[in-house]
């Protein structure tokens, strides 16, 4: 049976443009209570601009959609949208984007014995050890998903 050829690496994704919009979102002058309710106030103090809230870096910062389920139990989902810094250092406990046999995937970098290694938030899923000499590399940490309720 001959060899299968390699993946098709994935193109890299493009940063965020330097220039941001300035659209301001009406922000509430009051916090929501997830607990107990709270009189509400029927007006709206300032603007948001949701660039400026969840981008800090925009030459480093890129959007990637989310596909599959590996990280559900992190509270991330397939269709999510991850917002990713490539400028914030992979440590253990984040959450990274790895480039794995030229295929992104998600997952959370963890010290163990001593080593590294990269575990989903599925127990589906197997950690994959990284090692001396293994071509992974860590692109990007995710610093957001945003998905629908």
């Amino acid at each position: 049976m001959p060899a299968q050829p390699p993946p098709e690496p994935q193109p890299l994704p493009r940063p965020l443009r330097q220039c941001r919009t300035g659209l301001l979102l009406p922000l509430a002058g009051e916090s929501v209570a997830a607990g107990f309710p709270s009189p509400a106030d029927d007006y709206v103090e300032t603007g948001i601009d949701l660039n400026e809230q969840l981008i800090a870096r925009p030459s480093s910062t890129f959007f990637l959609r989310v596909s599959g389920d590996s990280m559900v139990e992190a509270g991330i989902h397939h269709g999510d949208l991850l917002i990713v810094d490539r400028s914030v250092e992979p440590r253990p406990g984040r959450i990274v984007v790895a480039v794995l046999e030229g295929a992104f995937t998600l997952k959370r970098l963890v010290l163990h014995r001593g080593r590294l290694r990269l575990e989903a938030a599925h127990p589906a899923y197997p950690p994959l050890a990284l090692g001396e000499g293994d071509d992974t590399l860590l692109w990007g940490v995710a610093i957001h998903v945003i998905h629908p309720l």
